[in-house]
């Protein structure tokens, strides 16, 4: 039951144009709806109705389309972790990456990058705003998204 609570709750958790998407009966789609106004014990308590609604309704279905309108933004968030690590590496000196990053994409211009490398360090020797990494990160996202 408390797996079917978990579900509930991560339903009462999606904004309202995502949860339309998920295969509900009207019953459990306006018990989730209802949640979102109440407060502490209250939501507790209608978490609670939300899990006995719950074995009624396809768990299989459900999950599969919760995972498919998480999946997006796991996929951004990797695509931006990736960003930050060649950012972080490059900052450090990393010639290998340089290059393969040149060879990955077309427009790369290296210049452009060490100019922004060599600012990013001398902005950070004298404790100054990051601006010149920002522009670097910047820079790597308009390329990936190229």
């Amino acid at each position: 039951m408390h797996e079917l609570q978990a579900l509930g709750k991560q339903l009462v958790e999606l904004p309202a144009k995502q949860l339309v998407d998920i295969p509900l009966s009207e019953k459990t789609r306006d018990a989730i709806v209802a949640a979102r106004s109440f407060k502490h014990g209250a939501i507790r308590r209608q978490l609670q109705y939300i899990g006995s609604l719950m074995p009624k309704e396809d768990e299989d279905a459900i999950r599969i389309m919760l995972y498919k309108l998480q999946q997006p933004h796991k996929d951004e968030v990797r695509a931006f972790h990736q960003l930050e690590q060649w950012r972080d590496q490059l900052l450090l000196g990393d010639q290998d990456l340089l290059n393969e990053l040149a060879i990955k994409f077309e427009n790369f211009d290296r210049q452009h990058i060490r100019q922004l490398i060599r600012n990013a360090k001398k902005e950070q020797e004298q404790n100054k705003p990051p601006k010149s990494a920002r522009l670097l990160f910047k820079y790597l996202t308009e390329m990936q998204g190229k």
